[in-house]
């Protein structure tokens, strides 16, 4: 065989994969040292190209689900394995978290870090679950959801800022470790805030629910777009949004949820613990006393098997008309979520969150509103599911713009509905 045909028949061989000795891989390298990452056990095997983790996080600041990483070293046309098993950590004598808390049907991965995007549906074989995919890129982020982070959060609020005339970035306070909490203020024109209803919305109270961070963004890009339908909520009301409470938890990797001595959804008490819950309490209960805390939405994602739905008190605990206002506001908002394409899977029946739910179940946070609240406040928490195909960022903003579009909708009926009872 002459060189010319040698070097022809080495260069097909390379191209098709039949020789892995054809690439230069680099080792396999794993890196977790930026904002929000989060994984232990780390185990790579350079001649599979895998890698097998296990989610990160101190047990005590929150459930071990939530990880995300970056693998560097990958070779040109290289597939790589992820092989996840669930976390054996545990506070005390407690049972580790099941591992489908961790193990999304299909992981989210990303080349620059900024756009997000699916991997093919993992194949769960025991203990593990294996994705495979193949990003054509010498380096990959890799997480259990789209990640977003605190800083993420200050850019979309700063960037809202610059681009809205309606729109003011600011802190609702800073962390019990000095990390600044974004919010973002909406408001339109020169009605006085006695004449305005009060709506606020706050996501990630549990920190590894990064979908409902999502949602908070799809919610605050509707009320700062151009449909006229957002631009009468503007005029009409005083808008509030949080993207991340619980700002250490999501900056450092862990889970939120159950943390000690309890998590933010917990923490709605006379004496808070985290600063995030006093200072919005503080705010809240002044829309309160101003008789004009209209509607409050904490978002969250669900239980592994979960569609989006709403929890809601039990209505043995609240008065009219609050429960056919919020039974209103539900039937509105389900109906613009369930028509969103691809379809957002929801149920249109609500989950109760009463005295079985938790010990503490009267301080969750739209639980002690409604109960603490104006006669006429709505008060909900939507959980939007996050494992489904379209639990992307796409999705989870469009169930924000719809979720926006009701609050627009339902506030437009109260304005030609009898006037607002006296306060409870």
């Amino acid at each position: 065989m002459n060189h010319r045909a040698f070097v022809a028949l080495l260069a097909v061989a390379c191209l098709s994969g039949a020789s892995h000795r054809c690439r230069a891989d680099e080792p396999l390298v794993v890196v977790a040292d930026f904002e929000g990452a989060s994984v232990r056990d780390v185990e790579i095997n350079e001649r599979e190209r895998s890698v097998s983790f296990a989610p990160g996080g101190d047990p005590e600041r929150g459930w071990p689900c939530w990880w995300y990483f970056r693998i560097d070293g990958i070779g040109v046309d290289e597939e790589i394995t992820l092989r996840l098993r669930g976390s054996s950590a545990a506070i005390a004598k407690q049972k580790p978290l099941a591992a489908s808390w961790a193990m999304p049907a299909q992981a989210t991965y990303s080349i620059d870090g900024e756009s997000w995007q699916h991997t093919a549906p993992g194949e769960r074989q025991g203990e593990w679950m294996i994705y495979k995919l193949k990003p054509n890129a010498a380096s990959l982020y890799v997480a259990w959801g789209p990640p977003y982070t605190p800083k993420t959060a200050e850019k979309f609020v700063r960037d809202v800022g610059e681009r809205s005339s309606h729109a003011t970035a600011t802190v609702l306070c800073r962390s019990r470790s000095g990390r600044p909490v974004p919010m973002l203020h909406v408001r339109e024109g020169q009605r006085e805030s006695k004449d305005r209803f009060g709506v606020w919305v706050q996501a990630r109270q549990h920190a590894w629910e990064s979908g409902s961070s999502w949602v908070a963004q799809g919610f605050a890009e509707w009320i700062t777009g151009d449909d006229p339908n957002a631009a009468w909520l503007r005029q009409h009301a005083d808008i509030y949004v949080i993207p991340i409470m619980d700002v250490d938890n999501t900056a450092t990797g862990n889970g939120g949820k159950n943390a000690l001595p309890h998590d933010h959804n917990r923490d709605w008490s006379p004496k808070p613990h985290w600063n995030e819950t006093r200072a919005a309490q503080r705010m809240v209960t002044d829309l309160i006393a101003e008789d004009r805390m209209d509607v409050f939405l904490d978002l969250h994602n669900p239980a592994p098997g979960d569609p989006s739905f709403f929890y809601i008190l039990p209505r043995e605990l609240i008065d009219e008309p609050m429960i056919s206002l919020r039974d209103r506001f539900i039937d509105l908002a389900y109906a613009k979520i369930s028509k969103i394409k691809p379809m957002i899977p929801m149920s249109r029946q609500p989950k109760v969150t009463g005295s079985s739910y938790h010990p503490l179940w009267r301080q969750i946070s739209a639980n002690w509103v409604s109960m603490n609240g104006n006669a006429d406040t709505v008060s909900l928490c939507l959980e939007t599911i996050w494992n489904s195909p379209k639990s992307t960022t796409t999705g989870y903003r469009a169930v924000g713009a719809s979720l926006a579009a009701a609050v627009q909708e339902y506030l437009a009926e109260r304005t030609v509905s009898p006037p607002k009872l006296p306060q409870r």
